[in-house]
């Protein structure tokens, strides 16, 4: 048994420190010493708390969130309000979760500036559905692309219900004559999980692809993605 182990086993918090203490600073020890990989789910959830609350054991809150949305993922992916709907949770506590996601995002976003996004077509995905996936309504992204396939801009055009959401071709071709873009990839979520073109989707990218293709954009490409997967319209063959 390593001595870190037994510290967790054999220290004591100390009559005058609530027993909480020491095992706040156990896991800060077992993050610096073993890296942050040693901790389960849970951990990382107690571990994100710790900023937010002070005083107090954060460990049944931490399991009561995943047993709320059924794993860390769901946990990071909650929106704020479904967050403090859990008893425990208050604005600070929601706050700092909601903020991990959108570190990385940012990370991930980082990872595939200043190269051409195709050759990083694996990373690209990743990111895709890091930042749409999980949302329970559909969201439309369009990824504009300078001449050497390198991301200028990542916006969300149009956000509508549960399974639907207007795309407007000119406006997309329009807005990527005001960046100067020479190339997009469309890029919207299916909330059913399942990744596959509906005939709408068909319809509406081919006509993206036409009026963009027009002004001499071209159109790249088409992801459908969904918490568990992707489908791409170029490799269906439908682009």
């Amino acid at each position: 048994m390593d001595e870190l182990a037994k510290r967790e086993i054999n220290e004591s918090a100390g009559p005058d420190k609530p027993h909480y203490h020491g095992h706040r600073e156990r896991l800060r020890q077992r993050v610096l010493e073993r890296g942050p990989a040693s901790l389960s789910d849970y951990e990382i959830i107690e571990f994100l708390l710790f900023g937010a609350k002070q005083r107090g054991d954060t460990k049944p809150l931490a399991k009561a969130l995943i047993a709320r949305f059924g794993s860390l993922a769901g946990v990071l992916s909650a929106a704020p309000n479904d967050l403090k709907a859990v008893p425990g949770m208050g604005d600070a506590s929601a706050a700092v979760l909601s903020v991990v996601p959108e570190a990385a995002i940012r990370l991930a976003r980082a990872e595939i500036l200043d190269q051409p996004v195709i050759d990083s077509w694996s990373r690209l995905v990743d990111y895709c559905r890091m930042i749409m996936g999980r949302s329970p309504i559909e969201q439309f992204r369009v990824l504009f692309l300078d001449r050497k396939n390198r991301l200028i801009a990542d916006e969300e055009q149009q956000r509508g219900t549960v399974d639907h959401t207007p795309v407007y071709p000119r406006e997309i071709v329009k807005r990527a004559l005001e960046l100067s873009a020479s190339a997009l990839i469309l890029v919207h979520n299916h909330p059913s999980g399942d990744a596959t073109p509906s005939s709408g989707d068909i319809a509406m990218t081919k006509e993206v692809r036409d009026t963009a293709g027009r002004m001499g954009i071209e159109l790249h490409d088409h992801l459908i993605v969904t918490r568990a997967g992707e489908s791409s319209f170029r490799g269906l063959g439908l682009l």
